[in-house]
Formats: structure tokens, sequence, C-alpha cells
């Protein structure tokens, strides 16, 4: 039998390498984008440093407004109707039907694909055969609707796993609570306003964070759907960070892009779990 010291150092080494790969893969890249995004480093070639330069750019360029604006929206669009959706279907496959086990492993299907598969799949039905059915040209050549194309590949793929999330706290809600409530009449309605919800709030709360981040980050979608088209009208952040800084001679200027991101989705973060937070206090 090994010693409590022993063990100690046994787990200590075993964390050394995963730490390393951690800071290898994850760490220093971070702080390599973050010194080059004080410099006007192309992607190739020398550099020399041009201080704030790059940061006060951001706030003038008006390809990046544009591409805050957009993300923006959509994250927003995406995360309600993901929610949405994925609580109607929780209650719904929480309730006493049949075969509710085969049909939650059917809903966790799309997660389990990739992103990318699931947005080339998305990309020919929206281009050949919805405008075959209704003769109409694809929604992803229009600059005005092909976001909502977007919003869709999102929420059928994120649906499932907030799915299983709401499951999973719709079962940690007590019998006895609904028949007590259903003495005072709460039924319907007033039985999801005040007696589930309340009590499902931390796992609303997960939801809410992780699909609001997730919305901000997208990327693989619109690679696949759009690639920042029609007229740089679905470009979203990480997309532009992606198409400029290494194929469009910016990396510096889009390192600064990628910090200042990653500042704002932490930003959001946390005060979005403040807020609901504070919501769960008070319910």
């Amino acid at each position: 039998m090994k010693s409590a010291t022993e063990r100690a150092r046994t787990f200590q080494w075993i964390t050394i390498p995963i730490l390393a790969l951690f800071f290898c893969f994850n760490t220093f890249p971070l702080l390599r984008g973050l010194f080059y995004s004080f410099t006007n480093f192309k992607g190739y070639g020398a550099y020399e440093s041009v201080g704030l330069r790059n940061y006060i750019d951001l706030f003038t360029d008006a390809r990046v407004g544009n591409s805050y604006l957009f993300t923006f929206k959509l994250a927003f669009v995406a995360t309600i109707v993901i929610n949405v959706i994925s609580l109607i279907l929780a209650m719904g496959l929480n309730s006493k039907i049949k075969f509710k086990n085969t049909l939650r492993g059917l809903y966790f299907m799309p997660n389990i694909l990739g992103a990318l598969v699931v947005g080339y799949i998305f990309n020919y039905f929206f281009t050949y055969i919805v405008p075959a059915l209704f003769h109409s040209e694809s929604i992803l050549a229009s600059s005005k609707w092909a976001w909502i194309a977007i919003v869709i590949v999102c929420a059928w793929q994120s649906i499932a796993m907030n799915t299983i999330i709401y499951i999973s706290g719709l079962q940690t809600v007590p019998e006895d609570v609904y028949e007590a409530g259903a003495l005072d009449g709460a039924y319907g309605w007033k039985k999801f306003r005040y007696l589930t919800f309340p009590l499902i709030m931390p796992f609303f709360t997960i939801n809410m964070v992780l699909s609001l981040k997730n919305n901000l980050m997208v990327f693989d979608q619109i690679m696949a759907l759009t690639k920042g088209g029609p007229a740089q009208s679905t470009e979203s952040i990480s997309y532009l960070i992606y198409n400029n800084g290494m194929s469009g001679g910016q990396f510096g200027f889009q390192s600064a892009n990628a910090v200042l991101f990653f500042i704002v989705i932490v930003t959001i973060s946390v005060l979005q779990m403040k807020f609901l937070n504070n919501k769960e206090e008070q319910l």
C-alpha cells in the first residue's frame, strides 16, 4: 500500500505533462498573440512595435464594428431560440411518454456531429433543396436573410446539449412540490412559472451562459455556410479574425481584435452569471 505522501507525489507527476500541454497549446499562444497585438506583424516577414495603435484602430474600423454588431445579433437571437425550444423539448421528454429514452438519444445525435459537417450538409440543403421546393433563390445568397440560416444551424446542433441539461434539472424537482402546488391550484403556466422554473433556475443559468458564449464565438457554421458573405453581411468576429489575420496580412491587427474579443466575452459571461445568480436568490 502506498502512503499518502507517495500518492500525492504520484498525482503531482501526473499533472506535470497535462500542465505542460496546456501551456504549450493554450497559454503560450495566448501570450504570443498578446505580444503580436502591439506590432504591425503581417503573419510573415519583419515587424515592429506600434504600441496601442492596433487597439485604437479597432474602434474606427467599420468592418470590425459591423462584425461585432452581426455577432451580437446572431448570438442574442440564437440563445433565445435554443433555450426556448430546449426547455419545451425537455419538459416533453421528461413527461410520461413512450420511448422517451430512445427520443432523448435521437435528440442528442446532432451534438455528436462536427459543426463543419453539419454546416456543409445544411449548405446543400439551403442551396439546392429549399430553392427547388419553394422556387426561390437560396437564403444564403441574401444579405438580408442569410443570418437566419446560420441561426437555424446553430440552434439545431446546440439544442441537444441544452435539452439534456434541462432534463437533468427537471428530474431534481420533487413530485411533492407539484402535489402541494396542485392543492393551491397551480396548473399549466402557473405551475411552470411558480414551481418548475424557480427550481431549475441554476440549470437555466448554465444554459444561458454557455449558449451565449458559444454563439458569440460562432465560426464553423459561417465557414461552411457563407464564408462571411454575401457582401460581408454574415462576417462574425471569429471569422474576421481568422480570415484577415491568416490570409489578409493583418495578423497583428487581428491579434488585437482577438484580445479585445476575449475581454468582451469574459466580461459578458461574468455579468451574465452575476445577474442570473441574483435572480436565483430572488426566486
